[in-house]
């Protein structure tokens, strides 16, 4: 249920002009803003660079260089472009901090980001600390019962649930809700994340009926802010769509899925990003049920708008390469799913590094595949690969290490290698037992 964690980013804002006072860096920012908003990423791109150079020439400390670098790194974000978007995040934050008290608002948009950054790239011990810094900052600025804290406690609380550390998580998500009830109206739309949030932690808890009800509670805020076909609607129905699937509700969840889907569809077009989430979400839901030919249906679609609308290389176009590639197996249809998998690994490599979880899950994928077709010297060598990556890692996550072991022992099985496979098999049920106990 990751699609239930929302990223926050903050935006920072545009300074206020004296009526009728324009510039050429008003006119470029407030075009990309608007291309923005209609998903034309490389006009936006271009008016944001042209923003830049305009802003260059008030200074290297001004504050509209702060605001343009830091627009154009959130757009590089959106379009999976991480490095470039560092370099102009850390650019960003280089000029905040060297502002009076007056930019203190803004150092913690940059903080806020640059972690954000490092969330989505799975560089968990960078984003921590900048994290706190943004809370501590916030905390001095404005209370520590500020509304605004909500945004980065929810981040702070999905980087420790992304690791599994729900019990760090929840306390944060829980403080971030608080906090918004205590100052905000209880039909406020702001409320939604953080109960969408919570709502996930207690679904992974296995707390279904805590979470259903804090979902239903989302969902009724957003109709009655935003009526009943707005996609903010569209995205709580996905989220009850999720618990019920996990629920085994299949009929529940396949109609919630269904109903967001044309909500998406109808507000945002056929082929927007966010309509191949929700195809890529009810295909899942069929997988479940186990109609492999439905959820390969949708997978083509979601594979073809991401390609189209995102690139070839975006992280999502991996997400669905992996999503196909796994249904193909399913139906025994095991031709050339290699290809679709390594095709993923290349992805995530160029975007995450080559040692990132992301690179392990696709490795393991691509081993599995490789098994299935009785390519054996390229599966063994393939979880070998992967093996040598968590040896490198101080605390290698045990549940991935025991997974690895098993798909290695099963491939020794295939090939006959029966003393083999029960010492692999062995070896992956004492680590598994041992990250059981010290959980």
């Amino acid at each position: 249920m990751r699609n239930l964690i929302l990223w926050a980013f903050f935006r920072a804002t545009v300074p206020w002009m004296a009526f009728g006072q324009t510039s050429h860096w008003d006119d470029a920012i407030n075009a990309a803003e608007r291309a923005l908003r209609q998903h034309q990423y490389q006009e936006a791109e271009c008016q944001y660079v042209q923003a830049e150079k305009d802003a260059e020439t008030f200074g290297p400390l001004d504050h509209r260089l702060g605001v343009t670098l830091n627009n154009l790194a959130e757009l590089y974000v959106r379009e999976a472009r991480y490095t470039e978007a560092e370099l102009l995040f850390k650019r960003a934050l280089g000029i905040w901090e060297k502002g009076d008290d007056s930019t203190a608002t803004d150092k913690v948009t940059a903080l806020n980001n640059l972690a954000a950054l490092y969330q989505y790239q799975g560089r968990y011990g960078e984003a921590e600390p900048l994290y706190r810094r943004c809370l501590a900052l916030l905390e001095k600025i404005r209370g520590p019962e500020d509304s605004g804290l909500g945004n980065t406690l929810n981040n702070l609380g999905a980087l420790y649930s992304e690791q599994g550390k729900i019990a760090e998580a929840e306390p944060l998500y829980q403080r971030a809700l608080f906090i918004q009830e205590k100052t905000l109206r209880p039909d406020d739309p702001a409320l939604a994340p953080s109960l969408n949030n919570l709502a996930t932690l207690y679904v992974r808890q296995g707390k279904y009926t805590e979470g259903e009800s804090l979902l239903k509670r989302a969902l009724t805020i957003r109709q009655t802010a935003f009526g009943p076909e707005h996609p903010e609607v569209g995205n709580s129905l996905n989220n009850l769509a999720a618990l019920y699937s996990q629920e085994g509700r299949y009929s529940d969840a396949e109609l919630m899925y269904l109903r967001s889907l044309s909500i998406t569809e109808k507000s945002l077009g056929p082929n927007h990003p966010e309509v191949a989430s929700g195809l890529n979400n009810l295909a899942e839901l069929y997988r479940s049920e186990k109609k492999y030919a439905e959820a390969e249906t949708l997978y083509k679609r979601a594979l073809a708008i991401r390609e189209t609308v995102l690139g070839p290389n975006h992280p999502e176009v991996a997400q669905s390469l992996d999503r196909l590639a796994g249904v193909l197996v399913l139906e025994s249809k095991h031709i050339n799913v290699d290809l679709l998998y390594q095709r993923a690994l290349a992805i995530r490599k160029k975007v995450y590094g080559p040692e990132s979880p992301a690179v392990v899950a696709s490795l393991n994928n691509l081993g599995v595949a490789y098994a299935e077709e009785d390519k054996f010297r390229e599966a063994e060598r393939t979880f070998s690969d992967v093996l040598t990556i968590l040896a490198k890692q101080p605390k290698p996550n045990a549940r991935t290490l025991a997974m690895v072991y098993t798909n290695m022992s099963n491939l020794y099985r295939r090939e006959g290698k029966q003393k083999k496979a029960r010492d692999i098999a062995q070896k992956a049920k004492t680590i598994r037992d041992l990250g059981d106990s010290s959980s």
